[in-house]
């Protein structure tokens, strides 16, 4: 049985998918499975990766399917002790994983999560630990007047959050918290999963010492119009808690701001950001969950 389960989705894009495999090839000794939803990739792209990594489980799914949806595919078949959770447009630049799992000898029994520090493509800090994030900071995220803090720790040390975009955490206890949270189709399934493992009484750590670097900049996906509001929705939802008034106050809050943005790419004339955040606006006063509104955007896409 491996010690670890690598798990990455990758929607069609081996360009990112290779160097990522490649790295952890390189640079984990740990016994490994890897893991990989093939998630709407075209038959040549899926015919060339099974031929160049055998030793890779590739899962195919073409259905509609969101961050979470997509990532639970592959943890139930997961066989190790640990799930480690990568992006595709992510490469390994030393032994993180190994690095990771030798840090869960050091730590008490209740602690469930570790995660690396991220690094952008240029070797810049992007992300190290990640802080409380209560509802008011997202609002004032989306007047760009609160940044996250990037720089939270030195060396292993207790955090609050960690990022999707690469983390371990023990299978047991994922398994208990029941995996990703599929109510939210892109955003903010990483940040539901820490608080619900923080609820229980675990505990979430970061090692500063650890590095995976992280793309996102220069990967990012042409899908925004779809995308945007459904991390929008996704978020409300997860920071009203159940109750339709915080809701209210949350999203109008939310809503004013992207109508600020809707009026000046208007005059701007960004068609691909006027887009976006039109359909902002419209998805935050719906029944409709995060899903649907990806489908309905995607299809106008």
């Amino acid at each position: 049985m491996p010690t670890v389960s690598i798990i990455i989705v990758c929607m069609n894009r081996p360009d990112n998918l290779r160097p990522c495999l490649d790295s952890i090839k390189l640079h984990t000794k740990a016994d490994y499975e890897v893991l990989v939803v093939a998630y709407r990739f075209s038959p040549d792209n899926l015919s060339a990766v099974q031929a160049d990594y055998p030793w890779v489980t590739f899962i195919v799914n073409n259905a509609l399917s969101g961050f979470s949806e997509n990532n639970n595919l592959a943890l139930r078949r997961a066989r190790g002790s640990y799930c480690f959770i990568l992006n595709d447009d992510t490469e390994l630049p030393g032994p993180a994983i190994d690095k990771l799992l030798g840090d869960f000898g050091s730590l008490p029994s209740y602690a469930a999560i570790v995660a690396p520090k991220l690094l952008n493509a240029d070797g810049s800090l992007q992300l190290c630990g990640r802080p409380d994030y209560p509802a008011f900071k997202y609002v004032l995220q989306q007047w760009h007047l609160y940044s996250e803090t990037t720089d939270n720790g030195s060396g292993l040390f207790r955090t609050f959050n960690a990022s999707g975009a690469a983390f371990l955490i023990k299978t047991s206890i994922f398994k208990e918290l029941g995996w990703f949270d599929e109510r939210y189709f892109f955003t903010p399934e990483d940040i539901a999963l820490t608080t619900l493992a923080r609820r229980r009484g675990y505990s979430v750590w970061c090692d500063a010492d650890a590095s995976v670097i992280h793309k996102w900049r220069t990967t990012s996906s042409p899908l925004a119009p779809a995308v945007r509001p459904c991390a929008i929705r996704g978020s409300l939802i997860f920071f009203a808690d159940g109750s339709p008034l915080r809701y209210f106050c949350l999203g109008l809050g939310v809503w004013a701001a992207e109508m600020a943005k809707r009026i000046k790419a208007r005059f701007s004339g960004n068609k691909t950001d006027y887009i976006t955040y039109k359909h902002n606006t419209r998805s935050i006063f719906t029944r409709l969950t995060p899903k649907e509104i990806f489908a309905r955007y995607f299809n106008e896409i």
